[in-house]
This record gives structure tokens, C-alpha cells and sequence, in this order.
């Protein structure tokens, strides 16, 4: 199933840097929440753990977290990091979602 979820190479680059910075933790995790402007959410915070039912996809020493649930939503999904005129920020490519916000950090499915 982690197979489904990829990881490109210049988020596990910014991954690597953020990780690097902040003893103690060591991976992204991101999941899904409720709300947000078109129902679904995306969260990314920093771990020091991995949970039981977490799923790890990694990218050569750079991890993402994801929980179990949060997996369901984001399955075929590609992480990445867009770093552009617009601002610097991880994007979730979701194939799932049928319509976003302006955002990006909002879907519904």
C-alpha cells in the first residue's frame, strides 16, 4: 500500500533540511482532517515518533509519516515541494481529489 503514495525528489530535499534543523524529530507527517473550504484538509507537522499505525514513505534518508486513515484519502497521491514566485509549500498531487480551493491545502473527493 505505500507504493501508492510517492514522494518526489525535491520534497524529500526540503524534508531532509527541515528534519536536519529540529533535534529530536525526525520525519514530516502529514494526514487528512475534516473541514477546510472544500471539506477535506491536509496537516503537515513534524514527528519525533512513528505511530502503530502509521504507513512510512521515505525517499532516500527523508520520511513521511502518514496514519492509516489519513492513507485512504491519499492513496496514488504524489508529496511535493513547489518552490516558486508564489511562496515555498508542500503540495499533495491527489488523484482522488475532484476539486481543491485556491489553497491547496483543501479537496474534497
Amino acid at each position: 500500500m505505500t507504493e501508492n503514495v510517492t514522494l518526489s525528489d525535491a520534497a524529500a530535499k526540503r524534508i531532509s533540511q527541515i528534519v536536519a534543523a529540529d533535534a529530536g524529530k525526525q520525519a514530516l507527517r502529514v494526514s487528512v482532517e475534516g473541514g477546510g473550504c472544500s471539506g477535506f484538509s491536509y496537516k503537515f507537522d513534524l514527528a519525533d515518533a512513528q505511530e502503530d499505525d502509521d504507513v512510512v514513505i521515505s525517499n532516500g534518508d527523508a520520511k513521511v509519516l502518514i496514519d492509516s486513515m489519513s492513507l485512504i484519502y491519499m492513496a496514488g497521491s504524489e508529496i511535493d515541494f513547489v518552490d516558486n514566485l508564489l511562496g515555498q509549500s508542500f503540495q499533495i498531487k491527489n488523484p482522488n481529489a475532484v476539486a481543491s480551493c485556491g489553497c491547496g491545502t483543501s479537496f474534497s473527493i
